[in-house]
């Protein structure tokens, strides 16, 4: 009797073993949970995100699981190149849902490619998290239910930069600006903070995407004695034209070069005395506290550059997309962007960041000058953070918000 009794009950656990194993199974589509890194492999923005990206991801995956599974399946990180081109991009995107069955992509380098993205992630009900386009469009009239802006973006990078410039006294502004929407929506956020805190802008210019030859902007910055040059750009462009403003000796005369984005990727690369002295606005900086640093040198051992702002914004992102589907039982996208946006973003990238109902993580800003060279204790040792920008102070309140998921 009591063998039988023993035999009914590991049976009857088998069989519940069994059926959650199978209810388990149902939860996650293809048995086979997959993450795009689209990024930037050959081109502009490269050193900033590119390898360094795809490196951040898998490493995000890793420290989610040893086993590389969530809710028991495998996951798997693809990469490809955007080549910069919002077509390609989309094109790609579209296929990786399609016939890859690629559940959300991530990095995605300027707007007009992360916008193409979203919109077809939009169409195929995927998710997007977006850490290396700025634009503001993408969490107000461009916003979708599946996507989530992860680091920054040009108000924030406004509020921080412009700001701290024009309240040290320099008032008159000329914009060099890259000439597509990313550049358009920088210098338009950052005249709107010069403007509000008493300063004027007296001109801009607007350049190719993306550009090699700076020298005729330049000298028409320099004749509009304007206090600041601002340059409304990013990556290779922001670098070509900081060494050239240089070369024209702009630099260190009365008029201030001021780099509306620059990631530490670009002060390694044109070098401390260059750049010392400059303020620039980032969302992550590698030797901010001790868990930003253990997890960066694990980062530098890999890629023998430290991570910029973009590439931690991956490993955060993947991470905790990965904690979204684990809470939430599933990798259907509406139930995951509901985990998403229900959880407190804490990881050595953010701290205690929250997820708005537009998509726009609110986490801490970090206002950073450029050290002088002297004064940098080790390699990769740049910036002193002058200032800590909370989070709802950086980023524009949900009041001036044209998302359709705004409540109003």
């Amino acid at each position: 009797m009591k063998k039988k009794l023993v035999s009914a009950m590991i049976m009857a656990a088998f069989a519940a073993g069994a059926f959650e194993a199978a209810a388990q199974s149902g939860k996650i589509s293809d048995d086979v949970v997959r993450i795009g890194v689209l990024t930037d492999l050959s081109s502009i923005y490269s050193d900033l995100s590119g390898p360094g990206s795809v490196l951040a991801g898998k490493m995000a995956l890793e420290d989610f699981a040893k086993d590389a599974k969530v809710l028991g399946k495998k996951v798997e990180i693809l990469s490809a190149d955007t080549q910069n081109k919002p077509d390609i991009a989309a094109n790609r995107a579209r296929e990786w849902y399609d016939k890859d069955h690629v559940d959300a992509i991530a990095d995605l380098p300027a707007t007009n490619v992360a916008l193409a993205v979203m919109e077809v992630a939009e169409q195929k009900n995927r998710i997007t998290l977006v850490s290396t386009a700025a634009s503001l469009p993408i969490t107000n009239a461009k916003c979708t239910a599946t996507n989530v802006h992860w680091m920054y973006d040009t108000h924030a990078l406004s509020v921080g930069t412009a700001k701290a410039v024009v309240k040290s006294g320099k008032k008159n502004w000329f914009f060099i600006t890259a000439d597509y929407a990313f550049g358009h929506a920088l210098e338009r956020d950052a005249s709107a903070v010069v403007t509000e805190n008493g300063g004027t802008v007296v001109g801009s210019v607007r350049h190719p995407f993306p550009g090699s030859d700076f020298s005729s902007f330049l000298l028409k910055a320099q004749a509009s004695k304007a206090d600041v040059i601002a340059l409304s750009n990013a990556g290779n462009d922001t670098i070509n034209s900081v060494k050239q403003a240089a070369e024209f000796g702009i630099m260190g005369s009365k008029q201030t070069i001021v780099p509306l984005l620059m990631f530490i990727s670009d002060i390694h690369s044109m070098g401390l005395k260059t750049a010392q002295g400059m303020l620039l606005t980032e969302g992550f900086y590698w030797n901010q506290n001790e868990r930003s640093r253990a997890w960066s040198q694990r980062f530098f051992l890999r890629h023998k550059k430290m991570p910029t702002m973009v590439q931690a914004g991956v490993y955060s992102a993947v991470l905790n997309y990965l904690k979204a589907i684990k809470a939430a039982g599933t990798d259907e996208p509406g139930a995951v962007m509901k985990q998403l946006k229900s959880m407190t973003i804490d990881d050595a990238v953010i701290q205690k960041g929250k997820i708005r109902e537009d998509g726009r993580l609110v986490h801490d800003m970090l206002l950073l000058e450029v050290k002088k060279p002297q004064d940098s204790k080790s390699p990769w040792d740049y910036y002193n953070i002058k200032a800590v920008i909370p989070g709802d102070q950086a980023f524009q309140p949900l009041s001036k918000s044209t998302c359709k998921l705004v409540k109003k």
